[in-house]
């Protein structure tokens, strides 16, 4: 049945950001206390959900399903869950938006399915009942995690969405499985194990975020984008895949694609403009964040281009030079035609938000990113329920400095001799960073490079070896982590897979693979869940749609990256809406000045949580090394900002977790 927008948008459907929480005990152990224990799970996830609650519990089988919501779409209790299948046989608890329920709904009334109102959370589960979960979640377009109970089967399936939106953990031990949106509702059933794994945080130190499919604690997990688990009465959790990223990256480059570069804008505008309308449909006031850079401003673009009314943009601004981005999306909005609103943080109130990072993050995240996400949002959240973001351009369409610079230089990088590269090494470490952006004042500020200096001495550090190990320094903020955390051996991620190599040639698609497979779900869609989450704002990501996400990859490389550029198609879609003089800038990032920071107003209280007592109060990490990477530090002799930085969040979140040796 083909349906118009106008069809398609036109009923009120039920949606909703939320969290879920719950757990299977096949032990059949206090059947009478186990819907108290699952509301104490659901309650901790309240912030994502506060508009409404429940759970459902069958004792005699041991299965709890609690869910928090936050309504976007249809207000009324249409979209109440957990929510019990027409037949009565599947319950399920969901957090996400699924934005084809009308096209699934028409597809599943045709099939003599009866419906009682209009959530995506009843599409679903009628879809399962009649298509199977895996042929479920074959047809869904959207961002999701759910726990689906069967009771005749007495099973328990968990799913999440294609490249990682939604977050999903869970943990498994005598019988007793728990899962939830977040960490603390895990922790919150009595029977939870919370023993530090060493080897997670030796990962951790390396990424500044905690690996999946581990997390800070032994014995609890992450579930993979892409995958369900399964678990039914007796036995053990079967972890599967429903799609995969390799399998996608192999088919895209199999069939790429056969047209030309304006053939290929035309695609992607399409596709993008589908995407963009799709997560649009709100009943609560809607809008977007706006850096000024290539991804938000092209999503920004693309819903300005479908709106009759001025959409709400927001950024945060700093007055520090090269930390600032507001000024550029402050010109995308005025050529838009865009509501804007901005905010100059000041340092003291980007720095009042450090002591709640443990909170939000539940385990140790040390993206300083994380500080301006979560006032974005916190700004946003002041007019809006739900914002549109910019999110998976840079893994997709070659934004990263690392590809472009790979792309310009490969062969002095790669191919030179090894003793010219670290001659250049060493004259680039002659110079402090700060030195190397004072000398890049020197260059008009059109063209002069941001954070030079900072970038240029990790450069320094990266060009002593191979393509891959060029890759692993570039990701790493401790080369050598397992030298801080004794008797730990940190998990090796895809970034270590020689096969990897064998399957993506090309070095620069290579790491955007590796990005899109780790960096992306774990860094990127990680800070902007908890920052948003936070303050129950709901962020959609058009440009990670799983079908640009598969487009993508069938776009050769040339498209992407080119003479030192990257976002090339991206570019040129954007192009279509905003002059290039608006969108010529150099890529910033969206980060706050941590290096000055540390040496100025954090200071004091990073010097406490440095000290040897209080590092030894943990038992985590060696504390003379870290002593001599801060003194470093301090004394300008070396710039060590990002690894200090994962230590500080380490130590921060232990003490608030008030972990002791």
């Amino acid at each position: 049945m083909k349906l118009t927008y106008e069809r398609l948008y036109s009923e009120k459907w039920s949606r909703n950001m939320c969290g879920i929480a719950g757990f299977f005990d096949a032990r059949g152990r206090s059947p009478n206390t186990g819907e108290r224990v699952a509301r104490s799970m659901t309650d901790t996830l309240i912030h994502r959900g506060p508009d409404d609650g429940g759970v459902w519990f069958d004792g005699s089988s041991g299965i709890a399903l609690g869910n928090r919501r936050l309504a976007i779409i249809d207000l009324s209790k249409a979209g109440h869950q957990p929510f019990v299948s027409s037949c009565g046989q599947f319950v399920l608890a969901y957090n996400g938006e699924v934005y084809n329920a009308v096209e699934l709904r028409a597809d599943l009334e045709a099939s003599g399915r009866k419906f009682r109102g209009h959530s995506d959370t009843e599409a679903i589960v009628e879809a399962c009942a009649v298509w199977g979960v895996e042929g479920t979640l074959d047809r869904l377009i959207g961002m999701f995690a759910f726990a689906l109970w069967d009771k005749r089967e007495k099973r328990l399936t968990l799913a999440r969405d294609r490249i990682g939106i939604k977050p999903l953990y869970w943990s498994f031990s005598d019988g007793l499985l728990l899962f939830g949106s977040e960490l603390k509702a895990l922790k919150a059933h009595p029977d939870f194990k919370s023993e530090i794994d060493r080897n997670a945080v030796a990962s951790y130190l390396r990424h500044t975020f905690v690996p999946a499919p581990h997390t800070i604690y032994r014995g609890v997990s992450k579930l993979e984008p892409g995958k369900l688990l399964i678990l039914e009465r007796g036995g053990e959790p079967k972890v599967e895949s429903y799609w995969s990223l390799d399998d996608r990256v192999q088919a895209g480059m199999s069939k790429a694609f056969s047209g030309n570069e304006a053939e290929a804008c035309d695609a992607l505008d399409t596709l993008l403009r589908d995407a963009v309308s799709r997560r649009m449909i709100s009943d609560v006031p809607l809008g977007a964040f706006l850096s000024g850079g290539i991804d938000s401003s092209t999503v920004v673009a693309l819903m300005q281009a479908q709106s009759s009314q001025p959409v709400r943009t927001y950024s945060i601004g700093f007055t520090q030079e090269g930390f600032n981005e507001a000024h550029d999306a402050a010109a995308i909005a005025s050529h838009l035609g865009t509501e804007h609103t901005e905010l100059y943080a000041t340092p003291e109130e980007a720095r009042e938000v450090i002591p709640s990072l443990p909170e939000y993050y539940d385990e140790p995240f040390a993206d300083s990113s994380q500080i301006p996400t979560f006032l974005v949002s916190r700004l946003t959240k002041q007019h809006v329920t739900v914002a549109l973001s910019g999110d998976g351009g840079d893994e997709l369409f070659g934004g990263y400095t690392r590809y472009f610079t790979a792309d310009k230089f490969d062969w002095p990088l790669f191919e030179s001799p090894c003793v010219a590269r670290c001659s250049a090494a060493g004259a680039i470490r002659t110079l402090s960073p700060g030195a190397w952006n004072r000398i890049a004042k020197l260059v008009p500020g059109k063209f002069r490079p941001v954070q030079f200096g900072q970038k240029l001495h990790k450069l320094a550090d990266c060009i002593g070896g191979g393509r891959d190990k060029f890759y692993r320094r570039l990701i790493s903020h401790w080369n050598s982590p397992e030298q801080l955390v004794s008797g730990a051996s940190e998990y090796k991620t895809v970034v270590w897979d020689a096969d990897v190599n064998e399957r993506i040639p090309d070095f620069v698609s290579r790491m955007q693979y590796f990005d899109t497979a780790t960096y992306l779900p774990d860094d990127i869609l990680t800070k902007v869940d908890r920052a948003s989450m936070a303050v129950s704002l709901e962020v959609r990501v058009p440009i990670l749609d799983h079908r640009v996400v598969e487009f993508a990859w069938t776009l050769p490389r040339a498209m992407k990256v080119k003479d030192g550029k990257g976002k090339r198609i991206l570019r040129q879609v954007l192009q279509r809406y905003v002059p290039p003089s608006l969108i010529k800038r150099q890529k910033m990032g969206f980060a706050v000045p941590i290096d000055e920071w540390l040496r100025g107003p954090l200071k004091e209280w990073a010097s406490d949580l440095l000290s040897p007592d209080a590092l030894k109060k943990n038992g985590l990490i060696d504390p003379e090394l870290v002593q001599q990477v801060w003194d470093e530090h301090l004394s300008g002799a070396k710039s060590w900002p990002l690894p200090i930085w994962s230590v500080l969040m380490l130590q921060s979140w232990c003490d608030a977790q008030k972990i002791k040796a």
